[in-house]
């Protein structure tokens, strides 16, 4: 088989299970869904996995740790979140951030 049919298999894989995931949504009863817990956690979940996600690109580097550019800028986000900052001012002071840490020491 071809990398091309490969590619084309795991796109129609992919697809199958995101619709069986959305149908397995569909077919729970609303009764669940009403539960306090359940608020809580689907409200929950998505932070959860963002943060984790954000730790994983910012100190990952294959199987190792990385204290780089990325995690001065991550710093400099969560500053400007701290002083409430609006979102792309604190977008800006992440990328302002890293690309002087980078440019300083020379990466």
């Amino acid at each position: 088989m071809s990398s091309s049919a490969d590619a084309w298999i795991a796109v129609a894989v992919t697809a199958l299970g995101c619709y069986g995931v959305k149908l397995l949504g569909l077919s729970v009863p609303a009764g669940l869904l009403e539960r306090p817990l359940v608020k809580r956690l689907a409200a929950l979940v998505p932070i959860a996995l963002l943060a984790a996600l954000t730790a994983l690109q910012t100190f990952g580097t294959g199987l190792r740790l990385t204290i780089d550019a990325r995690s001065a800028g991550l710093a400099a986000a969560a500053v400007a979140l701290v002083l409430r900052a609006p979102f792309l001012v604190v977008v800006a002071a992440a990328v302002l951030v890293t690309a002087a840490t980078r440019a300083l020491a020379g990466m």
